[in-house]
């Protein structure tokens, strides 16, 4: 089936392995947008990294992946809930040509100075529940290899990622070596430690014959067999991945009740109204001056007086 995420462990336990393979949540992704093949295909293998990270967090909230710098391209989110909720959206710099082929550098890096970002996000700001942020210089040509050199820079696990997308899929592997208890070092630990590394190398070595198109085309399961096939893996059930955004008519009110009433109003006066696009989803929300008035008169959540343009 598509829009799933599966899990597997190598029967020793020591690497873990996913695979994603996302069609419905991949287009609703890009459903308001017209995106480009080269940028469809960074932020189809973002998205499916989102899902493959996310899906190991235990985290009742949000894991957002941004990739920022001063290319072509602008900017990169995603963001990805712990039930695998997920929206991304990418904004491009403005009057840009960009070309028809391309890697992560040439894209969002041209001067260096670019960044990966990894945001942890509870769902509820509570004392002692303060957002995580991890901040990396942006490194490697493909997202997979800005990934791997964060989790290695920042989380200190080894992991590979294998991603790939088009108009039609967004697909992805993940294989993670688990931490191993240290401060023992008896032969039979070491010996232990031997076995895990070698499991590691082997389970690289069978992946790293998986090819882009055999990525995309390939339900879960039978790749996952056609890769390990002759390893004895533990299965987990599935979860489903979906698009979702939860934009509302409220919350964009009370991004304006942040803007301020002074700059509302001069808003108001060059258009007679203020208009608010969601970049995720595309939805389209209207405010007039009564609607404006209603906002700056109460900080009580805004009634729905006009139905949005588009629906979701």
């Amino acid at each position: 089936m598509s829009d799933q995420l599966s899990k597997y462990l190598f029967a020793d336990r020591t690497v873990r392995a996913q695979t994603i393979m996302l069609e419905d949540a991949w287009r609703a992704v890009q459903a308001s947008h017209d995106y480009p093949p080269l940028i469809t295909s960074l932020l189809g293998e973002l998205v499916a990294a989102s899902a493959l990270l996310s899906a190991n967090l235990k985290f009742d909230g949000s894991l957002v992946l941004q990739l920022q710098g001063d290319g072509d391209v602008r900017l990169i989110v995603v963001e990805c809930k712990a039930n695998l909720d997920l929206r991304a959206t990418v904004k491009l710099r403005e009057g840009c040509q960009l070309p028809e082929t391309g890697t992560l550098q040439s894209l969002l890096n041209s001067s260096g100075n670019g960044r990966f970002t990894v945001v942890l996000d509870p769902p509820r700001k509570q004392p002692g529940q303060q957002p995580y942020q991890g901040v990396v210089p942006l490194v490697g040509d493909t997202v997979a290899e800005a990934l791997e050199h964060y989790m290695a820079a920042s989380e200190q696990l080894q992991t590979r990622l294998w991603l790939a997308a088009d108009g039609q899929h967004s697909a992805g592997l993940l294989l993670q070596q688990l931490p191993r208890d240290g401060g023992n070092v008896r032969p039979e630990v070491a010996q232990a430690a031997a076995d895990e590394d070698d499991t590691w190398t082997r389970a690289l070595h069978l992946a790293g014959t998986l090819k882009r198109d055999e990525l995309l085309q390939t339900p879960s399961a039978t790749l996952v067999h056609r890769l390990f096939w002759q390893e004895d893996l533990i299965a987990f059930d599935p979860q489903s991945v979906r698009f979702h955004c939860p934009c509302s008519r409220e919350k964009v009110a009370d991004v304006l009740r942040l803007l301020g009433e002074p700059e509302v109003q001069d808003i108001l006066a060059e258009r007679d109204h203020v208009e608010v696009k969601c970049d995720y989803c595309g939805e389209n929300y209207t405010f007039d001056s009564v609607d404006c008035a209603e906002i700056f008169a109460s900080d009580a959540p805004v009634a729905v007086r006009h139905q949005s343009q588009n629906t979701h």
